[in-house]
């Protein structure tokens, strides 16, 4: 193949949202550059802050972001499934590109590649807002975790992350498939330093092991800052110094510690209940 060609749109009318969708430009080669910056995209955790782009692998995804208003700068598409996905999907993206489906399985970083995807442009680095219901992420480096907390986070309240420089790159694709659209509900500040959590001005809680109030009986204030320290060496000193409350969930059945995912679901959830069992002011 000498160059890409280009794919007239063969969907009946518009798309889901009344934009027509756009020609679609096909790739067969997996040297061409494009097809490069995707397969760093969707395999290399850093590459979104190399190239200020992010890549959603998936229906799910993609919808998740559409529905809190995300315009993707590009649809992808295997060969096989344009046909189908290209009325409901095409007119979302001001340009759509086809993979050869042989190059699917090279790029995706599914073991089912989903066939679709949206590249999106990465974020600005945004401010951490004061006064936010936060959780803070210190230094988690499992990207399952990571992807978790912040879908625990969204589903009880807390609108914000801050994510300490040595957590999980918060847009790298394996944290994206975990927070299964959270991303997209969530102010997400990363790369901060300890003392930035001090421009959060809301009380800090600390998760332990061993120490602090049981969080079943603990009065938990609202808002809140919910610290989550690393897997294996736990919350700094830095940060312990900074709480105002230090946690510890009751576990009866003699564990000496939690999965730090399972644990802030816990503790998220304790607290949206206190809130609402407190009410308004």
């Amino acid at each position: 193949m000498t160059g890409p060609r280009h794919l007239a749109g063969t969907g009946a009318g518009a798309d889901t949202t009344g934009s027509p969708a756009a020609s679609a430009t096909f790739i067969q080669s997996r040297d061409n550059a494009f097809v490069k910056d995707l397969r760093r995209l969707a395999q290399d955790s850093g590459a979104y802050r190399r190239q200020g782009r992010v890549w959603l692998e998936g229906d799910h995804l993609c919808r998740a972001a559409l529905e809190r208003g995300v315009r993707p700068a590009i649809g992808v598409y295997a060969e096989s499934a344009w046909p189908a996905w290209e009325h409901a999907w095409g007119g979302h993206a001001a340009r759509n590109v086809v993979l050869a489906d042989a190059l699917w399985a090279d790029v995706s970083g599914l073991e089912s590649p989903a066939r679709m995807g949206f590249v999106v442009t990465a974020p600005e680095a945004p401010a951490l807002r004061a006064g936010l219901p936060t959780v803070v992420l210190d230094r988690l480096q499992d990207a399952g975790n990571v992807g978790s907390i912040l879908r625990s986070a969204s589903a009880f309240g807390f609108r914000q992350i801050a994510a300490l420089k040595g957590t999980a790159g918060l847009w790298s694709p394996k944290v994206l498939r975990a927070g299964m659209g959270a991303h997209f509900a969530l102010h997400l500040v990363e790369g901060l330093a300890a003392e930035d959590i001090d421009a959060l001005a809301v009380p800090l809680l600390a998760t332990s092991s061993h120490g602090g109030d049981l969080l079943h009986r603990a009065q938990l204030p609202w808002p809140c800052g919910w610290i989550l320290g690393h897997e294996g060496q736990g919350v700094s000193d830095a940060l312990q110094q900074r709480a105002t409350h230090l946690i510890r969930i009751a576990q009866p059945g003699g564990e000496e510690s939690l999965n730090v995912g399972a644990a802030a679901a816990i503790c998220l959830h304790a607290s949206a209940a206190h809130a609402d069992a407190a009410g308004p002011g």
